[in-house]
């Protein structure tokens, strides 16, 4: 028997909130776990972050503030857009450049990727647009992907 109600108290029916998870206990998923656990002091009004392998497109470590905010499944999305936007450049024979940063906005929301300095990992945070402003948003991003 299935009862509904039990899946929305925290820690039945579904992952973890309000807490960093790190995938496993490997050196890069511990690594990515600290620094999510640093991003949550500096942006407690995250709704989710995550950072995914861009090859693998697997999470490595993931935080949700609800439960409708659920970073794995942006997993493969994200990589692929980072991908795609990556052979974009190539295809444009600008080798010289490379992509740092993904940002779109939402009417409530804001979403930035952010590729680590080795370009094998992929930072993804989302906050509210009445909580957080985009620079500020943008440079705590930044910081922390200089962390991976």
């Amino acid at each position: 028997m299935t009862i509904p109600f039990l899946r929305r108290i925290p820690g039945l029916g579904g992952p973890a909130l309000r807490q960093v998870v790190a995938a496993s206990s490997q050196p890069a998923a511990q690594a990515a776990a600290g620094v999510l656990a640093q991003l949550l002091a500096e942006l407690p009004e995250l709704l989710l972050a995550a950072v995914f392998e861009v090859a693998t497109c697997q999470p490595l470590a993931t935080y949700a503030a609800e439960r409708e905010y659920q970073p794995a499944p942006l997993a493969a999305p994200a990589g692929a857009m980072v991908r795609q936007l990556q052979a974009n450049l190539a295809a444009q024979n600008q080798l010289d450049e490379e992509l740092q940063e993904v940002v779109f906005t939402l009417a409530t929301q804001l979403h930035l990727l952010r590729l680590s300095a080795d370009g094998q990992q992929l930072l993804y945070l989302a906050v509210h647009t009445h909580d957080t402003n985009l620079a500020l948003a943008r440079q705590l991003t930044q910081q922390a992907a200089e962390r991976l």
